[in-house]
């Protein structure tokens, strides 16, 4: 569960790592960006079988966006978002870690990319 802007370059490193945990551990993985997938797959996740295991990758810099007439910006919605995302599986006794990437998270994917990569042999 990605909430982060989606670009070509953040596509390219979450598929890649996508496909090295599937491949390697011989689980199914599922690739999703948020507050989108929320609907349909977040009912599935929080009220399907306990059999999964979730990984929220944030961003602590989110877009400063005004939403007019709200006191609060979209970046502070999607902040919002992601928590109770969180908070939700948590409730539902899912299995889930949530890592909040610096403000250039193209860097930060792609130290993650190295770690797993390295962690998995």
């Amino acid at each position: 569960m990605a909430y982060l802007a989606p670009t070509p370059e953040t596509d390219t490193v979450l598929e890649a790592m996508r496909t090295m945990l599937g491949d390697r551990l011989h689980l199914a993985v599922t690739l999703g960006y948020g507050p989108r997938f929320l609907h349909s797959t977040g009912q599935l996740h929080k009220g399907g079988p306990n059999t999964g295991l979730f990984l929220q990758i944030t961003q602590s810099a989110q877009p400063e966006l005004p939403i007019p007439g709200e006191a609060y910006d979209f970046g502070t919605l999607i902040s919002a978002q992601a928590l109770g995302d969180y908070q939700a599986l948590s409730e539902h006794g899912r299995r889930v870690m949530r890592l909040s990437l610096r403000e250039d998270s193209e860097i930060g994917l792609k130290a993650l990319r190295t770690a797993l990569a390295e962690a998995l042999g």
